[in-house]
C-alpha cells in the first residue's frame, strides 16, 4: 500500500465505525431499555446493560388487552403484505404502459402522473376519507388498503427501469404471438424479479410504517394497526417505558429481517431505475 494512502484509508476506516456506531446507537438503547425496569430507563446511574435482563416485558406486551398487539400484529402484516402486492401489480403495469405501448396521450398521462407527486398528501386526506366513509369503508381492511395502492412515484421508477429493459426479449415474445400482457407477464415480470424485489421491500416497509392514515380509518380497536397501537401505550396519566421499548422492538423486527434478507435488492433497484444522482 503506498504510503500516502494511509491516512486517507484509516480516515475512511474511522467515518466508517463512527457512522456504524451512529447508526445502531437507537437499537441499542430500544434493546437496553426493553429488557430494564423503567427505574433502570430513568436512573441516574446508568448501566450498559439492566442488571437483571426482564424477558417477562415480552409477555406483558402481548397480555395487555387494551393494545391489542397480537392483533395488531397481524393487521399490520396483512395491510403490508396485500398493500405491497397491489401497489407493485398497478405500478408495474401503469409504468410498461408507460414505457413501451404507444398510445396518442401516454405523455399528458405520464405528465399527470408526476404532477400527483406534487401534490401534497394532506391536500388529498379529507377528500380521500370522506369517499372512503360513503362507500362504508370505515374500520375494514379495503378502506386502509384500497386508497393508497397505486403510487404515481413507484410508477415512474418502474417506467424508468422498462425504458432499460431489452427489447430484443419483448421482440422475441411477438413473434411467439403474445401480445402486451403476454409479454410483460411471461417474459418483463419473470426477468425482472431483482427490481420489483427491491419496489416491494421499500413499499412494504413505508406501509408497516404509516399512522394517520390508518388511525383515522381503522377506528375500532381490532383494526388497529402496530403503529397505532404503540401509540396508545404513552396517554398523560401514564407511560410504561419499558413497555414502549419492548412494544417498538418487537414491531421493527420484521422490518429488520426483510432488510437483512433482501437488501442487496434496494441496492440493485435503485441502480436499475436509471436516474443519475
Amino acid at each position: 500500500m503506498n504510503q500516502s494512502s494511509v491516512p486517507g484509508t484509516v480516515a475512511r476506516y474511522a467515518a466508517l465505525v463512527v457512522a456504524t456506531v451512529l447508526f445502531l446507537l437507537p437499537f441499542y438503547l430500544m434493546l437496553r431499555n426493553a429488557l430494564a425496569t423503567d427505574k433502570e430507563i430513568t436512573g441516574v446511574d446508568w448501566t450498559i446493560f439492566p442488571t437483571s435482563l426482564r424477558w417477562g416485558n415480552i409477555a406483558e406486551v402481548f397480555e395487555d388487552s387494551s393494545a391489542n398487539y397480537a392483533r395488531t400484529l397481524f393487521n399490520s402484516a396483512f395491510i403490508a403484505v396485500t398493500q405491497t402486492v397491489g401497489t407493485v401489480l398497478l405500478s408495474s403495469m401503469a409504468g410498461y404502459a408507460l414505457a413501451r405501448i404507444p398510445f396518442r396521450f401516454a405523455t399528458p398521462i405520464f405528465y399527470a402522473v408526476l404532477l400527483t407527486l406534487m401534490v401534497p398528501p394532506a391536500v388529498t386526506f379529507v377528500p380521500s376519507f370522506i369517499i372512503v366513509s360513503r362507500l362504508g369503508w370505515v374500520n375494514s381492511y379495503q378502506g386502509i388498503i384500497v386508497p393508497v395502492l397505486f403510487s404515481g412515484f413507484t410508477a415512474f421508477l418502474f417506467r424508468q427501469y422498462f425504458l432499460n429493459f431489452p427489447r430484443e426479449l419483448e421482440e422475441a415474445g411477438r413473434i411467439d404471438g403474445l401480445g402486451h400482457l403476454g409479454v410483460y407477464w411471461r417474459i418483463v415480470v419473470p426477468n425482472s424479479l431483482g427490481f420489483f424485489a427491491a419496489i416491494s421491500v421499500i413499499t412494504a416497509i413505508a406501509s408497516w410504517n404509516q399512522f394517520l392514515w390508518p388511525l383515522v380509518v381503522g377506528q375500532d380497536r381490532s383494526m388497529w394497526t402496530v403503529q397505532v397501537s404503540l401509540s396508545t401505550l404513552m396517554t398523560a396519566q401514564t407511560i410504561n417505558l419499558h413497555q414502549v421499548f419492548m412494544a417498538a422492538l418487537i414491531s421493527i423486527v420484521p422490518l429488520v429481517l426483510v432488510f437483512v434478507f433482501l437488501q442487496r435488492y434496494l441496492v440493485q433497484g435503485v441502480a436499475e431505475t436509471g436516474i443519475k444522482g
